[in-house]
């Protein structure tokens, strides 16, 4: 059981959930999943279980009839069976569902170990914490994945939510808020939508990135973003990118999102990753000697979601197979975990796939032989990218695309070389897909 959730601790809250919500479409009528499945949120997910958030109504019916489906799909999903939780969407990590003994983990900024890399980051969501649409509104924060982001966001709400028990705080995800803006248009009731949305007293945003490229849902969010920061309610962002190099965010998104403060959260230094590493082993009840804890943090230097994958890695290591708390152990434990383990052709489709999601567009076209001026430039982005990113030949790429052949390659690096000495924007948004593709 151990073993398997350290891989799984590695995915991402989207790539989770995103097997989760496909699943339990599979099981229900699309009515059913619409009505009482869709507005669900992922807001936690660790050791002890899984928190999902609901509106206050529709929690009741959930867990009366829906509570087993979701234990049983994550079971599948995942691999082993973990605690559910449903709380209320706007109080993340609140009381637990009935029956259930596991206590969630609160990100609070109490537990968020500051560094140089995530300093200023953290100090602009404390003043926001402290004082709601007065310090800085908007509030973006971007950077890679695992870093600290959505405990950052988290942190806010447990903060304001301290202060003001009763203010109407909305957490929730990019991709959730595309799925809810969608159904809502599709059953004519955007009244509703208006109704929970723009009356937030804090509107928090993870990935919001995934807005991107989606018409309906950009224009819906621009009216949201302007009723709320006219009455002075606060918004928070957060995404892998900054605003400008989100490529296909509408510009008038991309102005109002620089309105307020911009911070980025960039990969811990060594001794940050040290703190870290004898935390996360504190938390777990698991002794790490200091140059177990050096070696480890010498080695893992992407994200945190690493370090405390690979100490509860090496704690199933030492608890499950009687290993020495040591070295070599550590090294087992890391090995899986290092980025340069991960497969060539398993690296190629992580930039075709990062490509495709940062123009939101489908990954098959970029491998296909359609030849539209999107396409087309997403087809030279990736070909660039896998050059740069995995070193494989000309033909080994083109091979990747249909079959293209290698000087129709050796064109696309040359021109989106080129390209990126002449325009700022392109070259951000490759060296943002880069940085995605190598985080973890």
């Amino acid at each position: 059981m151990h073993i398997v959730m350290e891989v799984m601790v590695l995915e991402s809250f989207a790539e989770l959930w995103e097997l989760v919500r496909k699943e339990l479409r599979g099981r229900l009528s699309e009515v059913v999943y619409n009505v009482w499945l869709s507005e669900l949120e992922l807001v936690r997910f660790d050791e002890n279980g899984v928190t999902l958030a609901i509106s206050a109504f529709k929690r009741k019916i959930v867990e009366q009839k829906f509570y087993e489906l979701l234990r049983e799909v994550f079971e599948q999903v995942l691999g082993f069976s973990l605690p559910v939780e449903l709380v209320d969407t706007a109080v993340p990590s609140a009381q637990p569902a009935p029956g259930k003994a596991a206590k969630a983990f609160e990100y609070t900024f109490e537990n968020f170990v500051v560094g140089p890399s995530n300093k200023f980051a953290h100090a602009a969501a404390q003043a926001v914490a402290a004082n709601p649409g007065g310090a800085y509104n908007p509030l973006f924060i971007y950077g890679n994945s695992g870093l600290g982001k959505t405990h950052l966001l988290q942190a806010i709400c447990h903060e304001i939510k301290r202060d003001r028990p009763d203010a109407n705080i909305i957490l929730t995800h990019g991709e959730a808020l595309t799925n809810e803006i969608v159904y809502y248009i599709g059953q004519k009731n955007t009244a509703a939508l208006h109704s929970k949305y723009r009356t937030a007293d804090v509107l928090l945003v993870d990935d919001v990135h995934f807005i991107a490229g989606k018409e309906s849902t950009q224009e819906e969010f621009f009216h949201t973003f302007n009723a709320l920061t006219q009455t002075g309610n606060q918004i928070v962002l957060t995404s892998d990118r900054p605003p400008k190099a989100i490529a296909t965010l509408e510009e008038r998104l991309k102005t109002r999102f620089e309105w307020g403060l911009i911070a980025d959260i960039q990969p811990p230094e060594l001794e940050t990753r040290m703190v870290i590493i004898k935390n996360k082993a504190k938390m777990l009840d698991f002794e790490m000697t200091d140059d177990v804890i050096q070696f480890m943090a010498e080695r893992l230097k992407q994200n945190i979601r690493q370090l405390e994958g690979a100490v509860k890695k090496m704690q199933a290591y030492v608890t499950i197979h009687g290993a020495p708390r040591s070295t070599a152990t550590a090294q087992n434990a890391i090995k899986d975990i290092l980025s340069d383990a991960r497969p060539i052709p398993v690296m190629v489709e992580r930039i075709i796939e990062e490509v495709a999601r940062t123009y939101g567009e489908d990954a098959a076209d970029i491998r296909s032989k359609k030849r539209d001026a999107q396409t087309s430039k997403m087809r030279q982005i990736s070909m660039y990218i896998i050059s740069k990113v995995t070193g494989i030949s000309t033909k080994a790429i083109g091979a990747e695309f249909s079959g293209r052949d290698h000087s129709t390659v050796i064109y696309a690096l040359r021109e989106i070389g080129a390209e990126m000495e002449r325009d700022s924007s392109v070259r951000e948004i490759v060296e943002s897909i880069i940085k995605n593709v190598t985080a973890e």
